[in-house]
Formats: C-alpha cells, sequence, structure tokens
C-alpha cells in the first residue's frame, strides 16, 4: 500500500466519522450500533496514521516503506507516550 492510498483511506473514515458525529449533533443521538461503528473508526484511523508515520521513518532511515505494516489495534491503542 502507498502513502497515497493510506491517506485515501483516512480520508474515508474521516468522513465516516464526521457523518456519524452529525447525525448525532442533529439531535438524533447515537444508538449503540452507531457508537460501536464510531469506535471502530477511531482505532482503524489510529492504526492508518501509525502506519503512514511508520512509513515515513522507514523512508527516512533509507528502509524499504514497503515493509511496515499495520499494527494491531491493542498495540496502536496502548501507546503511552
Amino acid at each position: 500500500m502507498e502513502d497515497a492510498d493510506v491517506l485515501q483511506h483516512i480520508e474515508r473514515l474521516v468522513g465516516e466519522e464526521d457523518a456519524l458525529y452529525a447525525h448525532a449533533a442533529d439531535g438524533h443521538g447515537m444508538d449503540g450500533e452507531q457508537q460501536r461503528r464510531l469506535g471502530e473508526v477511531q482505532v482503524h484511523l489510529d492504526q492508518c496514521w501509525d502506519l503512514l508515520r511508520q512509513r515515513q521513518a522507514r523512508r527516512e532511515y533509507g528502509l524499504d516503506p514497503d515493509e511496515a505494516a499495520q499494527r494491531s489495534a491493542g498495540t496502536v491503542e496502548g501507546y503511552t507516550g
């Protein structure tokens, strides 16, 4: 996956996240399924940003960016600083 592909995926996820928030802001709130999906989208966004940062770091240090891999949700969500 190229950087542009990751960025396009991020844009789609942000669009979905925005749509969920807009629906809730229109006075509809969020049902359990929408809250679950919002959480999934947010985790997947974190994973995509992490993958993009990995690719950029590998490139910066002369390594193959294509060897970067998406990390698990537990790994990405467990970052502490």
